[in-house]
């Protein structure tokens, strides 16, 4: 059984003292395959050399998340598109908008949105959106640049029906994590209702662990047991769940 997570900040400083050992209980866990999104130009290198300890396992990203985007915006997406141009990345992410710490620089969170779309269609990738509390904003970016070479993954969907179909009809695959296993995360009551073929596993760690370990440090391994989630959900074997949200993610990611 193999299992991709696509969404993993497995650089994290939170990994610090147990980064191999982590990788370990992943690939023991059947996670063969990790997808690692972008924050800023700070993090590149740690980027990189977990990149190159697990050349087979770990798939980078490049983008500049919502969450950093400053007064220096516009030096950080000129970084983001010299690496673009400089070597070989599965996606544009983690890039999107988020309101829920701060609004200050909306205006500049939604042009860098758009710019980096731009520059994943222009490399013929898929984009990694991050959204909270940003809904409206998020589609109405996604509806200026909606075109048959926008795709990819609406990372951490945590919205409703209406929400999941309109993001789906923009070619994204919803990224179901640790809030599907949450008594109120709500999700788990109209995923059924998704056709599988547009959902793909992620873990966000070492952020939203499922349950039993909500609360604490989110793991890459921990991607199994949203699988067995979405197993009783779906009602099928974890085998299958495992194995058709791994085509989904070859299907976006291209490998």
């Amino acid at each position: 059984m193999i299992l991709t997570d696509t969404h993993s900040h497995i650089y994290s400083e939170e990994f610090s003292q147990d980064q191999d050992q982590m990788m370990q209980r992943a690939f023991d866990a059947g996670v063969q395959r990790i997808f690692v999104p972008a924050i800023d130009s700070n993090y590149a290198e740690a980027m990189f050399a977990i990149e190159k300890k697990y050349p087979e396992n770990v798939f980078l990203m490049m983008g500049l998340h919502p969450t950093y985007v400053k007064e220096n915006f516009e030096e950080e997406l000129a970084f983001v598109e010299s690496e673009l141009n400089r070597r070989k990345y599965f996606a544009v992410g983690e890039i999107g908008i988020d309101l829920f710490w701060d609004k200050t620089f909306l205006k500049q969170q939604q042009e860098a949105f758009q710019r980096q779309i731009q520059l994943a269609k222009k490399h013929k990738l898929p984009i990694n959106i991050h959204c909270r509390d940003a809904f409206d904003e998020v589609f109405e970016v996604l509806e200026s640049e909606k075109a048959h070479d926008l795709f990819g993954i609406f990372h951490c969907f945590t919205g409703n029906f209406q929400q999941a179909q309109q993001a789906i009809s923009y070619g994204m695959k919803l990224g179901i994590g640790g809030v599907a296993t949450f008594k109120n995360g709500k999700i788990d009551q109209f995923l059924s209702e998704i056709p599988i073929k547009n959902i793909v596993l992620e873990t966000d760690s070492p952020y939203l662990a499922p349950i039993p370990h909500r609360g604490k440090r989110n793991e890459s391994s921990y991607v199994k047991l949203v699988a067995e989630k979405l197993a009783l959900i779906y009602n099928l074997p974890i085998e299958k769940i495992a194995a058709i949200t791994t085509e989904n993610s070859k299907e976006i990611f291209g490998v």
